[in-house]
C-alpha cells in the first residue's frame, strides 16, 4: 500500500489559498498512490472566535465537495482537516474522502489551549473500512492520550491516521507519543504535522510513519515535503502472531461500541452515542 504525506504549510483563515495547495498537491500524487494524509485544520488553518464562523463549512460545503471530486477523478484517497459547521457550533474534524465519497469523519475529542473557546469537543472515536483495513482518525492532542488510540484498537483498527498540527516546542512529544501508540496497539500510524510558520507559532513538520511494532518506517525534516511512503501490510499479522494486547487486555475502557449501516463504527465516549 503507498501513501503520500503531504508535510506542508498553510495559511491561518485563508481556506481558499489552503484548497488550492491542496488539490496541487493531489494533482502531483503518483497515479498508484492509494492515500494522501494533510495535517490538522489544513483547509482553514487554526481559526480564532473571531473569525471561525466565516471560515469554516460544514462537511457538504464547496470545499470539501471540490476534494471529493479531486478524490473521484484522481482515484485517490485524501485524509485532510478542516474547520467543520454543524448545527451553529464548530468543530475541529478530519475526514477521509474515497474515490466513492466520505468515508468517515472525525471529530477532535481532546481540545488543546487554542481549540477551546473555538471549537466544540467530539463525542466519539471512529473507524471504518478502507481497501479491506479498518481505518481510525485521531487529531493531534488526541493521541498524547493513550485510551484514544486504545479505543481504536478496540473498533479493530489495523491503520491510525493522525492529522497534526503540533508546533515547537512540543514537537518531540507527538513524535514520542505516536510510537508508543503504534506499538501498545499493534497498528501502522500515520502522522502528518505541519511545517512553517503561522498563529505565531512555528511548526517542525517531522512527520512520520510507525509500524506495528513501534519501528518508523519513514519521517521527514522540518521543510516543506511530499513524502511516498511503501506499507507492508503482512507486518500487522507478523505483530499479532505471538500476543495480541487488544484480545489480552484486563482493563477496559469507559464508553459503548456502535455501529452504523455501512460498516462505520464508533467508540461512544462517557457512554455518549448520539
Amino acid at each position: 500500500m503507498r501513501i503520500e504525506l503531504a508535510q506542508l504549510p498553510c495559511e491561518d483563515g485563508h481556506p481558499e489559498a489552503n484548497l488550492a495547495v491542496a488539490l496541487a498537491a493531489i494533482d502531483r500524487a503518483r497515479p498508484d498512490s492509494d492515500l494522501i494524509v494533510f495535517p490538522e485544520t489544513f483547509l482553514s488553518g487554526f481559526p480564532t472566535p473571531q473569525n471561525v464562523a466565516s471560515i469554516a463549512e460544514p462537511l457538504d460545503g464547496a470545499a470539501v465537495s471540490r476534494l471529493a471530486a479531486a478524490a473521484r477523478d484522481k482515484r485517490l484517497s485524501i485524509a485532510i482537516g478542516l474547520a467543520e459547521a454543524r448545527d451553529g457550533r464548530f468543530f475541529n474534524t478530519t475526514v477521509l474522502l474515497t474515490p466513492e465519497g466520505l468515508a468517515l469523519s472525525y471529530r477532535k475529542a481532546h481540545l488543546w489551549a487554542s481549540d477551546q473557546g473555538v471549537f466544540s469537543a467530539g463525542d466519539r472515536i471512529e473507524c471504518c473500512e478502507w481497501r479491506g483495513l479498518q481505518v481510525g482518525a485521531l487529531i493531534c492532542y488526541d493521541i498524547e492520550f493513550p485510551e484514544s488510540a486504545r479505543a481504536l484498537a478496540t473498533l479493530g483498527a489495523e491503520v491510525l491516521l493522525v492529522t497534526d498540527g503540533n508546533m515547537d516546542p512540543y514537537g518531540p512529544v507527538h513524535r514520542r507519543a505516536i510510537v508508543a501508540r503504534a506499538m501498545e496497539n499493534q497498528m501502522y500510524a500515520v502522522l502528518v504535522n505541519r511545517c512553517g510558520g503561522g498563529d505565531g507559532h512555528q511548526f517542525p513538520g517531522e512527520s512520520v510513519v510507525v509500524d506495528p511494532f513501534g519501528e518508523i518506517v519513514a519521517e521527514c525534516g522540518a521543510r516543506p515535503e511530499q513524502r511516498v511512503v511503501e506499507l507492508d501490510l503482512s507486518v500487522l499479522a507478523r505483530a499479532r502472531a505471538a500476543y495480541d494486547y487488544r484480545s489480552e487486555r484486563r482493563i477496559g475502557l469507559a464508553g459503548s461500541v456502535h455501529q452504523a449501516e455501512g460498516g462505520r463504527r464508533w467508540f461512544a465516549i462517557d457512554g455518549q452515542s448520539d
